[in-house]
């Protein structure tokens, strides 16, 4: 019996159901170590991984420590961040040293990175001197840059050489990557000057230079540039790989898509958990570790909301005074929240992928006013209708519908200026944004609204 059932020759996973989870549960339990080997052996490493994640704490540690069991590096680059810290815990040094050196520089760093500090240094000492060096120097430069992206190992050849120099390179050298669409070439001081596709070596006479079919002025990204903007680098260009160059334009590394594509996919989830305030939150992270990174913008939030509630006390006479208006400020209030967080999304993501810039910035702001008074002329009528049914009364129906206006407006504006001037604070608009907008939308609902009141009252 195994984990995988085949499907005209090919393997294909199980459901990760109660039943398929418990099948290795007990067969962790009994210390099954060859046929948990042999299973996870049949499944792609991404499916190994999740399988992993869907076990509880005490069964992951056990399947670690389970004798004869072997992760694969493969598979533990898969786990998600906070497996792979709870993971490492349990792996010797030697296990360590035996997935770093199985996995492209990138990767190795990522997992170097969650290793306490105090075994680091007999884990890089247990490394080949290449390894060694190569990791320690990724490790030296900033967390979010190129360097830590990068792969240490690309194909490059001199300027001078032929299709079939190049070619008999290729075939003789056990140190290239085992895959590879672009050869970069380099001039005598090994700066890259342009790019051939592998395909073209291959379409191409050995006499022909390789000068004369490659492409010129390839794409040189620093090694700090900023990863999200490696990211927007290759989606606007469309690129299949990039030479990474130190300070003197020497090449160093090179980046692919496959790299881009998970930075960009981290990025977004990032954006998406910040503008929520849960950080880096994973699904199995345990629950005082969810409530810890939860409280502090949950702890802000109670101190807007006081905020906003000392708004209103300012209004205690006008709504003593028509006492149906405490039913419908949270209307408004809500409606401009909401506004205020979509134009907000809208305006992150832009700023993510550098869209917003200063040449388009005022079309934008007189864009999102124009929405807001086009939204606001909308729903004011609707709320106007709506209360004028419910209260027959003309002076509220009014009421309503001046300050919805008011709020939408207020709203879409706010969404796309608090994040930009963030931005130009050096604060991180997806992390704070949300605080913001959400206080300044509630307050200026009801203000708005109780103000109208108290102006017509």
């Amino acid at each position: 019996m195994t984990l995988t059932k085949k499907i005209k020759d090919k393997k294909v996973n199980f459901e990760f159901n109660k039943e398929y989870i418990k099948v290795l549960t007990d067969k962790i339990s009994n210390n099954d170590a060859v046929f948990i080997t042999n299973s996870f052996k049949e499944m792609h490493p991404a499916d190994a991984a999740d399988l992993i994640e869907n076990l509880n704490q005490n069964d992951r540690e056990s399947l670690i420590k389970l004798n004869e069991f072997k992760i694969d590096p493969e598979v533990f680059i898969e786990l998600n961040e906070s497996v792979q810290s709870e993971i490492i815990k349990y792996l010797s040094s030697a296990s360590i040293t035996r997935i770093l050196t199985n996995l492209e520089s990138d990767d190795a760093i990522k997992i170097l990175e969650i290793v306490d500090e105090s075994e680091k240094n007999s884990i890089l000492s247990e490394l080949p001197p290449k390894d060694r060096f190569a990791l320690l120097e990724g490790l030296s430069y900033p967390e979010d840059s190129a360097a830590r992206i990068m792969q240490r190992k690309f194909t490059a050849i001199p300027s001078n050489w032929s299709v079939g120099q190049t070619i008999d390179y290729l075939r003789e050298n056990k140190e290239l990557p085992e895959e590879f669409l672009e050869i970069f070439v380099v001039d005598e001081n090994f700066k890259p000057i342009g790019t051939v596709p592998s395909s073209k070596v291959l379409r191409t006479s050995r006499e022909t230079k390789m000068l004369s079919i490659m492409k010129d002025s390839p794409f040189l990204v620093p090694v700090n540039m900023d990863r999200e903007e490696v990211g927007n680098l290759f989606e606007n260009y469309n690129l299949n790989s990039a030479c990474v160059v130190d300070k003197n334009n020497k090449l160093v590394g090179m980046i692919t898509y496959d790299d881009v594509l998970t930075v960009l996919n981290e990025e977004a989830e990032e954006d998406a958990l910040r503008l929520a305030g849960v950080g880096d939150e994973e699904i199995t992270d345990g629950v005082f570790v969810k409530t810890k990174r939860r409280f502090n913008w949950l702890l802000l939030n109670l101190f807007t909301a006081f905020l906003a509630t000392w708004f209103i006390s300012l209004f205690g006479a006008t709504i003593e005074q028509m006492v149906v208006l405490a039913f419908l400020m949270p209307i408004v209030a809500s409606m401009g929240g909401n506004a205020g967080m979509q134009t907000l999304a809208v305006t992150v993501r832009t700023l993510a992928t550098n869209d917003l810039t200063k040449n388009n910035f005022n079309q934008n702001i007189l864009k999102e006013f124009n929405i807001g008074i086009l939204n606001g002329i909308i729903f004011a009528i609707i709320s106007s209708i709506v209360v004028q049914i419910w209260f027959q009364d003309i002076q509220l129906s009014l009421i309503i519908s001046i300050s919805m206006i008011i709020t939408m407006i207020v709203a879409g504006l706010f969404g796309i200026v608090v994040p930009v001037t963030l931005k130009k604070m050096k604060i991180d608009p997806a992390i704070a944004s949300s605080v913001f907008v959400t206080t300044i939308t509630d307050v200026i609902g009801f203000v708005s609204f109780l103000g109208v009141a108290a102006y017509f009252l």
